[in-house]
């Protein structure tokens, strides 16, 4: 049976990569066109090509999420190429952990500008794609536990996460004449490089092992013992995109393995 997504154009921002990556290649198999947005060009345009090379079709598009230039340039290079955007994954992110006292400031703007400036910036380039003649669309952004819950060291992380329930419930709001939906995905930890790069500065910061860092805090509340899977979220924003109807708008769904339960 062929998916509803064949031959639809999604554009997945931090995609070169981790989550993103695997998002983009599980659209993809579900038939739908990809655009791989990423700071990394080179990285996006090897995801793109390993897309090609299945079968798919895909762009790589050099995109720097907090500018609002480089993201009106990117999904115009996407619609001339590929056509009208009806799914953007607004994924692009990075995590930077230190105690409120000592956050920079500049380290706390860039946090933000990322994660939430980046999801309002490519939001607002692609509406335009979706509302036209009421084509509607889907829009997915990809927040954490942390949307829900706050953890030591990491307050911009927690903020932005915050941030995108709010984008993502208004958005729903607005969209839904024009067939427009939107949700966030709320993973767990995925042991993606950056969560690697998050136990030993966890276990320097709380003066534990890196064995207790992984056991306690990142897999302590989970009713199995395991990570969440690159697998696990790509399948649930593919699910996402699937669905039928209006019925999901305005949620966030929690992948975690029961880290976080809502």
């Amino acid at each position: 049976m062929a998916s509803s997504l064949t031959g639809k154009v999604a554009v997945v921002t931090g995609a070169a990569s981790g989550i993103g990556k695997e998002i983009a290649l599980n659209l993809a198999k579900a038939g739908a066109h990809i655009a791989i947005a990423d700071l990394n060009a080179a990285g996006a345009q090897a995801v793109a090509e390993e897309i090609n090379s299945a079968g798919g079709k895909a762009i790589g598009i050099a995109m720097d999420v907090t500018s609002e230039d480089a993201v009106k340039a990117g999904i115009a290079e996407v619609k001339e190429k590929l056509g009208p955007v009806y799914i953007l994954v607004s994924n692009a992110g990075i995590q930077i952990v230190n105690p409120i006292e000592n956050f920079a400031y500049s380290d706390w703007k860039k946090m933000l500008a990322i994660h939430l400036d980046g999801a309002f910036l490519t939001t607002k380039a692609v509406l335009p794609h979706m509302y036209e003649d009421d084509r509607g669309g889907v829009v997915i952004y990809m927040g954490s536990v942390h949307s829900h819950l706050a953890s030591p060291l990491k307050s911009a992380y927690v903020t932005a996460k915050h941030g995108l329930l709010g984008l993502a419930r208004t958005l729903a709001k607005e969209g839904a004449k024009h067939g427009v939906r939107s949700n966030v995905v709320c993973p767990g930890f995925v042991r993606t490089p950056l969560v690697e790069k998050q136990i030993p500065e966890q276990a320097k910061e709380f003066g534990i092992s890196e064995e207790e860092v992984v056991k306690k805090i990142m897999l302590g509340g989970t009713v199995d013992g395991i990570f969440t899977t690159l697998d696990d979220v790509a399948e649930t924003v593919r699910f996402l995109c699937e669905f039928p109807s209006a019925a999901l708008t305005g949620q966030s769904i929690t992948v975690s393995h029961g880290w976080h339960m809502q």
